[in-house]
């Protein structure tokens, strides 16, 4: 399985802000991360170094053989980099079916456009995508109607039809109630494995959900790394994030 996400060293300096600090992480091939941090941490940063948005002032970023400081935010895209914001980016006029068709990884030159037939092959994986989302049954739904959680379930899965090695997921909780919240964290869990997923997250009890490996990234750098119990009984962390 290929996917694996390597950092070393990464420093980002901004008119003399240092946002990311010396940061080193390594991502494993379908390992489900938590990263979380106080605001200001770097998580962002991170996450935009990662897509090409930003260029490091030092350091390696590499996906699996790939230097990603070399190339542009297309072509990290397409070596099966997703990323999904805080706020989700559907489009409402659509029915959860065409949102999912729109986003299918498929030809897109012109010729390809003009002959575009969505095939067997094609409905069935928008069909899996909507069972693994938990859509199924609204997929003849406008967009526009969805609740706040399932437009967020609606942008993992169009993601998804990007067929990714690396989803990174920003807050994806924010403002959903318990319900939507437990169904996010069964969600990830099951779509981890088959792919790498790094989700950035302030809720705890969420990354608690998740059962993985969480990173605490503070001023720039990580401050420390285990199991939720370990990063929550760290004194560092409790000190400069957990405040208890």
């Amino acid at each position: 399985m290929s996917g694996r996400l390597y950092l070393d060293g990464v420093s980002v300096v901004f008119d003399g802000f240092r946002a990311l600090n010396n940061l080193s992480l390594i991502i494993e091939p379908g390992e489900l991360r938590a990263i979380i941090g106080p605001n200001g941490a770097g998580k962002t940063t991170m996450m935009d170094i990662i897509t090409g948005k930003t260029r490091p002032t030092a350091g390696v970023v590499q996906f699996d053989d790939h230097d990603l400081t070399r190339l542009d935010e297309a072509a990290i895209a397409n070596l099966g980099i997703g990323r999904k914001f805080q706020k989700p980016t559907v489009f409402d006029a659509l029915t959860v079916f065409e949102n999912l068709e729109l986003a299918l990884k498929s030809p897109r030159d012109p010729w390809s456009c003009l002959r575009w037939v969505l095939g067997p092959d094609y409905q069935r994986r928008i069909e899996a995508t909507l069972a693994e989302i938990g859509l199924a049954e609204r997929a003849g739904d406008k967009a526009a109607i969805l609740s706040h959680g399932q437009r967020q379930w609606l942008e993992i899965g169009m993601l998804l039809m990007q067929e990714p090695q690396l989803l990174l997921v920003d807050e994806p909780v924010a403002g959903m109630t318990d319900q939507e919240t437990e169904h996010t964290a069964a969600l990830l869990r099951r779509i981890a494995g088959q792919r790498s997923v790094v989700v950035v997250e302030h809720d705890l009890e969420f990354v608690r959900a998740l059962g993985s490996k969480v990173t605490v990234l503070c001023e720039g750098s990580v401050l420390s790394e285990g199991s939720i119990d370990h990063v929550q009984n760290d004194p560092r962390v409790i000190e400069v994030y957990l405040g208890r």
